[in-house]
């Protein structure tokens, strides 16, 4: 039997705001998307003006991001998983609509454990990995030196 630490409400709403300001900071129009450690959103915003495909795409980089446990955009740099010449080419593919292998997409790491994902999607990709990484930080200084969570961009578990 195993204890698991979940994610919650009150953590992503933590997040969320912290990405909105961050946002604000990078000039970008976002949408923030935090899911659990199975995929399933928790909490999701919208940025007023942001584009009206921001919801989907965050959502997909959030669920790729919890689901396999790495940051999105490591899919495709070259040697990548998913390039022509990785084993997880075409991977994408399996999932319409689900899987995102661009840059956006953050798993949440707390105490070596995925508990969820958070997706960013609006900016160009420099925008949302600042976005994402400054909800990264809010969530370790929320719950404090107790916690370890990753705060950097490159995040593979």
């Amino acid at each position: 039997m195993k204890t698991v630490t979940r994610i919650e409400l009150e953590e992503a709403k933590v997040m969320i705001e912290a990405a909105k300001l961050a946002a604000v900071e990078v000039k970008a129009l976002e949408t923030i998307c935090i899911v659990d450690d199975g995929g399933y959103v928790i909490a999701m915003e919208r940025m007023n003006g942001a584009r009206i495909t921001g919801p989907e795409i965050a959502i997909a980089k959030a669920f790729t991001a919890s689901g396999h446990k790495r940051s999105t955009h490591l899919f495709n740099q070259p040697g990548g998983p998913a390039t022509t010449t990785g084993e997880a080419f075409g991977i994408h593919v399996m999932m319409p609509g689900k899987f995102a292998i661009f840059v956006g997409g953050f798993p949440i790491v707390v105490n070596g454990e995925v508990v969820g994902g958070i997706g960013i999607s609006g900016g160009n990709g420099e925008q949302d990995t600042a976005v994402g990484v400054a909800a990264l930080k809010a969530l370790s200084e929320h719950l404090g030196p107790e916690y370890d969570v990753i705060t950097q961009a490159d995040i593979k578990k």
